[in-house]
């Protein structure tokens, strides 16, 4: 897969996609996101990849998004051109994990692609923050709605509304962040974490994954009953016969994600 605002590399069972636009921090237009949407449209579909790994670099994950490109819009140009909340939306339906590897600046849209990946290791010097409202405009991406649910109203109308950084320290007490590293880890831990996903049954991983977002979408009992209908669904993989059946037999199981 070649690109011009990314790069994508396949190490072993995970997939790594590292944004490249380091002379804007990494800043979000529509190339970068439709390039980033299909990179992980293509890792979705590779059997090979079981796991993937989204990073920018050590001063900054993305810095938001390209306000060069956005000044002179319209609400009609928006709405017709602007693809960067549909690219988001075919992140959000990426199958396989995903895990953000964040250093440095997360911003704006930065923060909010964030968001919509499944779990976040952070070096000590991550600054996240949705400071939109400073040049006349709200979080658009799912910002004002995911930062909510992390951060309950009223932190998230405090930072919403002032447009102020937060830490990784605060990001990892509220739970949009898992671990927190030192700089010079953060992306060989966020390795790591794909690498032990990767070993797991990919079947299994995938549902697990579904009925967590689910979460936030249903009822209590509405995902109950989602949970149980993957849960059995699962009963019908090899994965699962060879997995219980290593688990009996005392030996290291072998998937097949089937």
């Amino acid at each position: 897969m070649a690109f011009e605002n990314i790069l994508v590399t396949i190490d072993g069972a995970i997939g790594l996609i590292q944004l490249n636009r380091p002379k804007v921090l990494n800043a979000l237009n529509d190339a970068l996101t439709t390039e980033l949407a299909d990179a992980l449209e293509e890792l979705d579909r590779n059997d090979a990849v079981r796991c993937i790994v989204l990073h920018g670099s050590e001063r900054a994950f993305s810095a938001g998004a390209d306000i060069d490109q956005m000044k002179s819009a319209t609400p009609l140009w928006m709405m017709n051109n602007a693809s960067i909340n549909r690219n988001f939306d075919r992140v959000r339906r990426t199958s396989k994990p995903i895990v953000a590897a964040v250093s440095g600046y997360c911003l704006g849209g930065g923060c909010e692609l964030v968001m919509a990946c499944d779990i976040v290791i952070a070096s000590e010097t991550a600054q996240f923050g949705q400071p939109e409202i400073s040049i006349g405009i709200i979080p658009g991406a799912g910002g004002t709605q995911r930062l909510t649910r992390a951060f309950g109203k009223s932190r998230a109308m405090e930072l919403i509304l002032t447009g102020k950084f937060f830490t990784a320290q605060e990001a990892h007490a509220r739970g949009l962040v898992s671990r927190i590293v030192p700089p010079e880890l953060y992306l060989d831990e966020a390795k790591s974490l794909a690498r032990d996903i990767a070993s797991k049954p990919p079947v299994a991983v995938r549902l697990a994954k579904e009925a967590i977002n689910k979460a936030y979408e249903m009822t209590l009992t509405e995902g109950l009953n989602h949970e149980a209908r993957l849960f059995h669904m699962l009963f019908s993989t090899e994965d699962q016969k060879e997995g219980m059946t290593a688990f009996v037999e005392k030996r290291k199981p072998e998937w097949k994600g089937k």
